[in-house]
């Protein structure tokens, strides 16, 4: 196993930038180990990509937006690809239909590796020119390749998951069972305070530009919602009570007939569910994961309770550890990184994505960058709900507290959970 560069390094220092690019790009491969052509190219549903596609367009990134645009007589490893691997750049031109990304049986996953020995030697061997220039695109290129590692492991847990046979991607490391944290309540900060990325080290754009924002008097939870107190959402019949939904939930439960979080199976108090580890005991004390925004607020509603506000999570997250939590190593097996309380709360990173209820919309004096990078998320900003915090699948180092990651609201098969919070 490789070791991870200090995420604390300079971003813009050659020697610190060109060990991360290597040691991203080590990392992606490092997931694909083991798996076989099938697992690398089957798609579970529109919503998710076959790992093969991860691998080849994180990339494309590189090659389209900093070798073919920057490197002068740089030559694309295959013209045909571009259409291929393309995800959803209008500016860079037509793209295969996301729904068909797993008909792509050729390429095969030899010439996609292949493809990506020729995109890295031909960017070690530039970056000395590109660092003069082109920094902060080099740092979004390896950004960019993080989140697809988190979105290959909870895309390949999905068609994992639907094959059942209940395959393991890998083998669960032993780790001592969680003991139950008490429910606590603690004051948040209260009046004026600054929001977004405060400038040190990357930030996306849509972290910026920092700004102040009120907050009025409020508790967050002291934890994530267990998946013991689920189970008893579960047993009071939650799923069946209409007046704890929103109305476009309670008609998401009725059409989808959703009964429990995403890859749970049983009843009473003896659940399992499915891990990248196959199928386990559900674990009472630990966080629930796999529910959607509509099952989050349902469960609020249920506990007396609300989801925080984006600023209320982000003003308690400031300035506090992003390395800890229950993260997965090279291989994806878990590995738990114990994470005391710090004044009273704990697990704000690392161990679920934490649902707000605040739309994923711009901040005031927000600005698309220039070019077709500048679609990487401002087009996004509708429809969609902010989460907070990092997963056990987010690689160490790549979250902070002005991160702002999106999702609809019905969807639920990325590692998302539950932080409670209430007016006072």
């Amino acid at each position: 196993m490789r070791n991870q560069p200090d995420p604390a390094a300079a971003p813009w220092v050659q020697d610190a930038i060109l060990e991360r690019f290597r040691w991203t790009r080590n990392l992606s491969r490092d997931l694909a180990q083991g798996l076989n052509e099938a697992d690398m190219t089957v798609q579970s549903m529109p919503d998710a990509s076959p790992v093969k596609w991860h691998l080849a367009h994180t990339t494309w990134f590189f090659e389209t937006f900093l070798l073919r645009d920057q490197v002068p007589g740089y030559r694309l490893f295959d013209e045909r690809w571009p259409f291929l691997f393309n995800s959803y750049y209008e500016a860079e031109g037509a793209r295969m239909a996301r729904p068909e990304r797993g008909l792509l049986t050729r390429p095969t996953v030899a010439e996609m590796l292949a493809y990506r020995d020729h995109v890295d030697e031909a960017m070690v061997a530039a970056l000395p020119r590109l660092m003069e220039r082109h920094g902060e695109l080099v740092e979004l290129g390896i950004q960019h390749e993080q989140q697809h590692q988190e979105l290959l492991l909870t895309d390949l847990k999905h068609l994992f998951s639907r094959n059942p046979l209940g395959p393991a991607y890998a083998a669960a490391n032993p780790a001592p069972k969680l003991e139950s944290v008490p429910l606590r309540w603690i004051a948040g900060p209260e009046g004026l305070a600054e929001m977004g990325s405060d400038g040190r080290g990357f930030a996306f754009d849509n972290e910026l530009p920092r700004h102040p924002s009120w907050l009025a008097p409020h508790a967050l939870a002291n934890r994530p919602v267990t998946n013991g107190e689920w189970i008893e959402f579960v047993a009071d019949r939650g799923y069946a009570s209409a007046a704890l939904w929103l109305s476009d939930g309670w008609d998401w439960v009725r059409q989808e007939a959703v009964s429990t979080p995403l890859y749970w199976r049983g009843h009473g108090n003896d659940w399992e569910h499915f891990t990248l580890a196959g199928w386990q005991p559900v674990d009472p004390a630990a966080p629930v994961t796999h529910v959607s925004f509509y099952e989050a607020d349902a469960f609020a509603s249920w506990a007396g309770a609300r989801l925080p506000t984006e600023h209320e999570w982000e003003a308690v997250a400031q300035g506090r550890d992003t390395l800890g939590g229950v993260q997965l190593d090279h291989a994806g097996a878990v590995a738990p990184r114990p994470e005391g309380e710090v004044d009273g709360f704990a697990s704000l990173f690392g161990n679920v994505w934490e649902w707000t209820g605040s739309a994923y919309r711009p901040w005031p004096g927000y600005r698309t960058a220039a070019g077709a990078v500048g679609e990487y998320n401002g087009k996004f900003m509708s429809g969609q709900f902010v989460l907070k915090g990092g997963s056990c699948a987010t690689p160490r180092g790549h979250v902070r507290g002005s991160y702002r990651n999106f999702f609809h609201p019905h969807q639920r098969w990325q590692f998302t959970g539950v932080r409670l919070a209430r007016s006072l």
